[in-house]
């Protein structure tokens, strides 16, 4: 049987090798692109990103891959957000004072967290509900590997949440239907994070 297609994209933001290796042990076909065809037609698109959210959006804006990833969050076509990946599918990113409008696939802000140190940075566990496919077989002691100081903070409507806390509690995970995201880097995260990925590659066509 073959394999998923999964696209890896490159705007130029994000982990992206350690994404590829990491995609590829959990059973993808993994393609890294810049190729808004390969991502809209691939049977999962990441979203990879680290860094500012106004510096991810402009690579993502510029390379037109805001409508690939509307497109396919409207056709019920996967998609998958890691880190500043996650993020920018929120309404928008407040940094510094200054707000950037993001893809708009969930609603919401991305703020600074409220903590004694910020970035968050290193292992923390998540809280999960049972129902949330991301998860799936995921004991609850496990830890995901972080490294930000921005994060949505509200629950989006219709959406599953996983949570984390770090001076205040903040969204570590969203899914609603095919579209999921980790605001943690599951390609760092061990067996915790291969078990994530996998997930969500047998969630492929």
């Amino acid at each position: 049987m073959s394999k998923p297609a999964v696209a890896l994209f490159d705007y130029g933001s994000g982990n992206l090798r350690s994404a590829h290796r990491a995609l590829e042990r959990a059973g993808g076909d993994v393609e890294l692109t810049s190729d808004l065809d390969t991502a809209r037609s691939a049977d999962g698109l990441v979203v990879p990103g680290v860094g500012a959210f106004a510096a991810c959006m402009a690579g993502i804006v510029e390379h037109g891959l805001d409508a690939v990833v509307r497109e396919r969050a409207s056709a019920g076509a996967p998609v998958l957000g890691i880190c500043v990946g996650e993020q920018i599918l929120f309404t928008r990113g407040v940094e510094h004072g200054v707000e950037t409008a993001g893809i708009g696939v969930f609603e919401g802000s991305v703020e600074r967290l409220e903590a004694d140190r910020v970035p968050h940075m290193g292992w923390n566990t998540v809280e999960a509900p049972a129902e949330m496919r991301l998860f799936a077989g995921i004991d609850p002691a496990e830890r995901f590997y972080f490294v930000h100081s921005y994060a949505a903070k509200t629950a989006p409507p219709g959406t599953l949440v996983a949570t984390a806390d770090h001076g205040e509690p903040f969204v570590a995970a969203v899914e609603r239907g095919p579209v999921a995201a980790t605001q943690f880097h599951p390609e760092k995260s061990g067996d915790a994070g291969y078990a994530l990925l996998s997930n969500w590659i047998k969630g492929l066509k």
